[in-house]
């Protein structure tokens, strides 16, 4: 491998590296403070009941962020061990070397390729739907339900009066801050970018005999998961309609754009080898005087020493050719004799 390989290397560790730092700023710490966005007083659409903390919704974090990794993981894995040893040996890939010492078997590579992609988009999905969020402060359905603002000392007194007031809301700062969190979704992003990788790599990659049924049946099994843990969130009002819809827009074009324009496919890499040389003719000389063969012309060879004119109304012609096309003939005639 040469240095440039290994510097490639190393410059895609560096990029993950700085996705996963990047993404836990978003997620862990107040590094990036959200969007202090205004309400109108009495406003309906974000006076839903409070649903409780995430931990007790019917698709909780925890259950969410375990199906994202291991679904994909798995499918991957079987997908990969089946198909290595299915192959014929004159179909697999060879063993290439990755680095300056080490040297990866063609079914490891492709492993660690397909779910380094994913690792990747699925921290790219959560920095988006987070960045999102932050720049937004786009509020919850219960916000103001965790809001809860002194109507009374912030002289409400008409629907459409806009509140702009930091300090508006009394409730839970933290709940507060997590209520303005809410376009896109980040459930509904990281739930539809695992599922459209997912069924993606079944739809390229399985295609044994007798799959008419099993790859749709698979495919819209994530599909549905994904959509379900949307409904989820739309019906227990931690988010909107519209934060669902963005959120699935947001996770499903990360996972397209991976799949089509950074990995291919899941095709297999094409490693470079040595352009096969094509063997050269030799040349004639310029400027040396060809040896004279002897020629002997034919009959067609003696039609060709006619030019076929057209006169000014388009008529074709014939005329005999210049002296020096005889003079050649003549030539060549002598030589053969």
């Amino acid at each position: 491998v040469t240095n440039t390989g290994t510097n490639m290397f190393y410059f895609q560790l560096v990029i993950m590296a700085g996705t996963v730092l990047l993404a836990y700023y978003f997620e862990y710490t107040d590094t990036f403070p959200v969007h202090v966005q205004g309400f109108f007083c009495f406003d309906k659409a974000y006076t839903k009941p409070y649903p409780g903390p995430e931990d007790n919704s019917k698709a909780p974090p925890i259950l969410v962020y375990s199906l994202v990794t291991a679904i994909p993981t798995v499918t991957i894995l079987i997908g990969e061990v089946t198909g290595f040893f299915v192959k014929s040996k004159g179909a697999q890939e060879r063993t290439i070397v990755t680095a300056d010492c080490c040297y990866f078997n063609p079914l490891l590579r492709r492993i660690v390729r397909f779910l380094g992609v994913y690792s990747f988009g699925l921290f790219t999905t959560t920095i988006f739907a987070n960045a999102g969020q932050v720049v937004t402060g786009h509020q919850a359905p219960h916000f103001l339900t965790a809001c809860k603002p002194n109507y009374t000392a912030l002289g409400c007194q008409s629907p459409l009066q806009y509140i702009t007031e930091r300090g508006a809301c009394t409730g839970n700062p933290y709940l507060v801050a997590s209520a303005r969190k809410s376009f896109p979704s980040k459930d509904a992003a990281l739930s539809f970018y695992s599922a459209i990788y997912t069924v993606m790599y079944v739809t390229l990659m399985f295609r044994a005999k007798g799959t008419r049924l099993t790859k749709p049946t698979l495919c819209l099994v994530l599909l549905s998961l994904a959509v379900l843990v949307g409904v989820v969130r739309v019906t227990e009002y931690r988010n909107h309609w519209n934060d669902v819809l963005a959120g699935f827009v947001t996770g499903g074009a990360i996972a397209a754009f991976l799949v089509s324009c950074v990995i291919n496919n899941f095709k297999p890499s094409q490693i470079a080898g040595p352009t096969p040389t094509l063997p050269q003719w030799p040349e004639a000389t310029v400027g040396l005087p060809l040896p004279s063969l002897p020629h002997v012309e034919s009959q067609l060879e003696k039609l060709q020493d006619y030019r076929i004119l057209r006169s000014h109304d388009h008529q074709p012609i014939l005329s005999p050719a210049p002296p020096d096309v005889f003079l050649h003939s003549r030539r060549c005639l002598t030589s053969a004799v």
